[in-house]
């Protein structure tokens, strides 16, 4: 019994040492990150995530939760003075910077994916954009965001996945050698980059984030590749 505590108490230290690394990093790249996420997708990622706004379907009268929303730029493509709009994300300098480029009928608030500061069954719409890799405990962040949704509501997930084989070893290259050069020199953070790209290389392919969300709850979860399975747009819903 000692030793299966003592498993547990560790399991806790580590994702808790995870937690604050990752925190770091973002701390670290707040300033520049948006500019370095433009230069390294050469802007696709606003394309990508145009496409998890229009698929959200936000509407008049919603609560909508962006998860690790970090700057903003997912929901302030769905913001409007007619919903409810929150960004959680557990880092305040990216939230900042966020607010440097505008937040208008935004609310921001403190809050891991793994513990969102909102009630049971309480928001509409859920998203999150390239953040669910950097969660220390993936089916545990998955179960929150199914928590505070309304039943009938949706969880949109836009995250990097597995390319398609032809176009592999280029990404691949690409990835390994240019982004971490180019974090040096954008944002003078390589290390921060190099934490970003093995986090894409960890994550799960497309079949296996889609057994997840079914496994946190989710029905009728699909998945759209989008540039060749570079990354992927994922949608369930809760059951109503």
């Amino acid at each position: 019994m000692s030793d299966l505590s003592n498993s547990f108490g560790f399991q806790r230290v580590e994702q808790a040492e995870r937690e604050q690394r990752i925190r770091q990093v973002f701390e670290a790249v707040a300033p520049r990150y948006d500019l370095m996420n433009d230069v390294m997708s050469f802007g696709i990622h606003r394309l990508w995530k145009r496409v998890l706004a229009r698929a959200a379907r936000p509407a008049a009268g919603q609560v909508i939760v962006d998860v690790a929303g970090g700057t903003g730029d997912v929901a302030r493509l769905l913001a409007h003075p007619d919903r409810q709009v929150v960004i959680c994300d557990p880092s305040s300098a990216m939230m900042r910077q966020g607010r440097t480029k505008g937040l208008e009928h935004i609310a921001c608030v403190a809050g891991t994916g793994e513990a969102i500061p909102l009630a049971d069954d309480s928001v509409d719409t859920a998203t999150i954009a390239f953040g669910l890799r950097n969660m220390t405990h993936l089916p545990a962040a998955l179960a929150e965001m199914v928590r505070v949704l309304k039943p009938g509501g949706r969880l949109l997930v836009l995250e990097f996945s597995k390319p398609w084989a032809v176009i592999r070893p280029f990404y691949d290259a690409y990835s390994f050698h240019v982004i971490p050069r180019l974090g040096a020199w954008i944002a003078r953070q390589p290390i921060a980059y190099t934490y970003l790209v093995e986090s894409i290389r960890r994550f799960p392919d497309q079949r296996e984030l889609q057994r997840l969300l079914e496994a946190a709850g989710l029905r009728d979860v699909r998945y759209r590749n989008l540039s060749f399975g570079i990354a992927c747009l994922h949608v369930g819903t809760k059951p109503g």
